[in-house]
């Protein structure tokens, strides 16, 4: 199977290129990606732990569902069908905001991203993908705040880069 392909971007969002994920995430290469948050009515958001057998980041806990968009996707059909694949459910996305973020890995990857920020609404349960996802858990916006702050160790380094954005985003759009 050939290796997933992330899309090059510029800091204005231009496509530049492709190269296979692995190597993006060893040489830091600026490229295109999408954070998913889902909530539910009671303004809780459904974080997953990442599967024990990923190769960067096993067993920490996440925003409902990251990816890289693939050529000719859009973020909303790239977050729709990545929704999917590892939560099992699907449901309307909105997009938010984008910024470019850089975060090193302990293994010596790095994410530099241009991530394209959605949210959702859903209350039910996931269907969980075990390939992917590790259990999941929803959890009220404050408490992950304070949750990262009392736990950093159990969050995925961009998770905490993208939920301060996030959070602010809500706080100055009262969402």
């Amino acid at each position: 199977m050939k290796e997933e392909e992330v899309i090059l971007v510029n800091e204005l969002d231009e496509p530049i290129g492709l190269m296979p994920k692995l190597e993006a995430h060893e040489k830091a290469v600026l490229h295109r990606a999408f954070s998913v948050f889902v909530l539910n009515d009671q303004n809780e958001i459904l974080l997953q732990q990442r599967a024990h057998h990923k190769y960067h980041s096993p067993l920490l806990w996440t925003n409902t569902c990251c990816s890289h968009q693939r050529k000719g996707e859009t973020n909303i059909e790239a977050g729709t069908r990545r929704l999917f694949e590892e939560m099992g459910f699907k449901t309307e996305l909105k997009e938010l905001f984008h910024f470019i973020y850089k975060a090193p890995f302990d293994n010596g990857l790095t994410e530099h991203e241009l991530d394209h920020v959605m949210i959702g609404y859903f209350n039910e349960s996931p269907t969980i993908n075990p390939e992917e996802v590790e259990a999941w858990k929803w959890m009220k916006i404050e408490d992950v705040k304070a949750d990262m702050i009392a736990n950093p160790t159990i969050y995925t380094v961009w998770f905490k880069i993208i939920f301060d954005e996030f959070y602010h985003y809500i706080e100055s759009h009262k969402l």
